[in-house]
């Protein structure tokens, strides 16, 4: 039986995303949809097959269920009500505190650009409007909202060049300030390493190895996936560099990014050379040096002793049949990454191996990202084991906060049907010896299905080639 609730109430996206997944595990919950009914969800809900009301709006809450029971229905509500009172819970305060500002514009009124940070992550047709406001405040602005168009980015980091401020986003899912994770971050300790990233996962990959190698971080400053291209032009990277410079717990800077535009990156580059802190740089493309290799650099500038990330061996060590690489990814940096680093031990174009990036804007509108809900991805595994053109299966899993509290337990079962129909799996798991999912937990239960586990995404999609080139 489907259900669907409207309710006049706003929650974030992430926060409904999370109670949408911690719903849908309930027994007799065949799907669950809460989300904010925009276009976008409505079409979602459309296409699960709910019958949503005619009259709703982009400021109504939407709650679909689709259960086995009025007994389940009555629990699945219970647990909505539940998951979205302990999202919105304030935080204890005095007798006659004020209420929470209900804008943007009148949390800005008070706050001091010095020590404040706005986070957005309302949707992309709304973050625009309240992002300028925190920009016109001066504040270290982080917009984890997607759907900004570039033409709106580059307004945003113009007026952010005029006020002081620093707009991280949009589409930054990652961020670390003064050692308070935002987004998707990892848990790490403090340390003399400050990081500007033109990339999510990416920064998550270098923020676990340079934790593994006992190198802290003063700071991780997302500036969006797009900020390195021709049409932005390096805004925020360069102001976040100058951030950085000036910051007396940074004492080594490094600069990672997706295959950037190489005007831009000269661009940034001849800036780095200007300032009095030494700067690395880990820009991904043919021929450059991968994350792994990055963080090695990194850590021996900083004066540590690097060594290899673990790994651990898998039950099956040769390819299945005549089968190909594929790889099904929930980071897109993660993705890229890997596509370059097997192509080029393969001898292949990047473009001609098969691999998904599932946490990509086709997969995740109106849906969890895959960081949070794997579902998506479980389901192209089960095809990729029956399918024998699959020869190498190669997988991501990335730890921290805002992901899902425990990632392997949805892939052991998959993996193991896998490497039992002799599919060779290998997996890079991206995370710290403080986040939350437990790195090493995580890593023996995959090694324990009969996944080759590495903690090196770049060492992981080698160990794939290998398997998937040999004869």
């Amino acid at each position: 039986m489907k259900q669907v609730d409207v309710r006049k109430a706003y929650v974030d996206s992430v926060t409904l995303m999370q109670v949408s997944r911690r719903v849908a595990d309930l027994d007799g919950v065949a799907a669950a949809l809460v989300a904010m009914a925009t276009d976008l969800n409505l079409e979602l809900a459309a296409g699960m097959g709910f019958d949503v009301p005619a009259t709703v709006s982009g400021n109504d809450m939407l709650v679909a269920l689709d259960v086995a029971s009025d007994d389940v229905l009555a629990a699945a509500r219970t647990e909505v009500d539940a998951a979205l009172a302990a999202a919105s819970r304030p935080a204890a305060g005095g007798f006659g505190d004020a209420p929470p500002p209900p804008t943007m514009r009148a949390a800005t009124r008070d706050a001091d650009p010095e020590t404040a940070v706005a986070l957005v992550s309302t949707p992309g047709q709304y973050a625009f409007a309240d992002a300028l406001d925190a920009v016109d405040a001066g504040l270290l602005t982080m917009v984890f909202s997607d759907n900004v168009s570039v033409a709106q980015e580059v307004a945003l980091k113009r007026r952010a060049g005029e006020t002081g401020a620093l707009v991280m986003g949009p589409d930054c899912g990652t961020a670390v300030v003064g050692g308070v994770g935002l987004g998707f971050a990892n848990v790490v300790r403090p340390g003399p390493v400050g990081i500007v990233a033109a990339s999510g996962t990416g920064a998550q990959h270098l923020l676990a190895l340079l934790d593994g190698a006992g190198v802290g971080v003063s700071h991780c400053l997302g500036v969006g996936g797009r900020d390195l291209s021709a049409d932005v032009g390096g805004l925020s990277t360069l102001r976040a560099l100058d951030l950085l410079d000036a910051d007396e717990a940074t004492e080594l800077v490094v600069v990672i990014s997706k295959p950037p535009a190489p005007e831009v990156a000269e661009k940034v580059r001849a800036h780095a050379a200007s300032l009095g802190t030494p700067v690395v740089f880990g820009l991904l493309g043919p021929g450059q040096p991968d994350l792994t290799a990055t963080a090695a650099a990194v850590v021996e500038a900083a004066g540590g002793t690097w060594t290899a990330p673990e790994s651990w061996g898998g039950a099956v060590s040769s390819r299945r049949g005549q089968g190909v690489l594929k790889g099904l990814f929930v980071g897109g940096t993660m993705r890229d990454e890997a596509r370059l680093v097997a192509a080029s031990a393969l001898g292949l174009e990047p473009a001609s191996l098969e691999m998904v990036d599932f946490g990509d804007d086709e997969y995740t509108r109106g849906r969890p990202h895959p960081m949070i809900d794997g579902s998506l991805r479980l389901d192209r595994i089960a095809h990729e084991t029956d399918d024998p053109t699959c020869g190498v299966l190669l997988l991501d899993v990335v730890l921290g906060l805002g992901s899902d509290p425990d990632p392997a337990a949805a892939l052991v079962e998959p993996v193991r049907r896998a490497t039992a129909a002799g599919l060779p799996v290998v997996v890079s798991v991206i995370g710290t010896r403080d986040d939350p999912q437990d790195l090493r937990r995580t890593a023996g239960a995959l090694t324990d299905a009969g996944a080759a586990v590495f903690l090196s995404n770049a060492a992981a999609a080698r160990a794939a080639a290998d398997l998937a080139g040999a004869s």
